[in-house]
């Protein structure tokens, strides 16, 4: 049950990430991007530059900020998926940033260069 409830608030908090990101004037590329090394939950631009951007989602604070959770193992993850997509899609010398928006009952943080 708590799995189920973890994927729901997870997909509404990215929801709540895309809405505003597009208020904020990013134009959202993919969603839930898969490839072989594992999953990115936006690829966005905005300007001139590509963002990969991690959402964590949560009700409550009790265990700690929603982006304690991307700790080194996930973000050397995202990088590596984040490689495959730009070999993929043939992007070269293209500004690129990794954020972490963190959506907590509604309230979003949203933390550029967070690695």
């Amino acid at each position: 049950m708590k799995k189920q409830f973890n994927k729901v608030l997870g997909l509404k908090g990215e929801l709540e990430a895309c809405e505003y990101l597009k208020k904020n004037k990013y134009k959202v590329l993919e969603k839930n991007y898969k490839n072989k090394l594992g999953e990115i939950d936006i690829i966005a631009k905005k300007k001139d530059v590509l963002v990969f951007i991690e959402v964590k989602a949560r009700d409550t604070l009790s265990f700690g900020g929603p982006s304690e959770a991307v700790n080194l193992i996930k973000q050397r993850k995202i990088k590596n998926v984040a490689s495959l997509f730009l070999l993929q899609n043939h992007i070269e010398n293209k500004p690129l940033r990794f954020d972490v928006i963190e959506v907590i009952d509604k309230e979003i943080n949203h933390i550029e260069n967070a690695f």
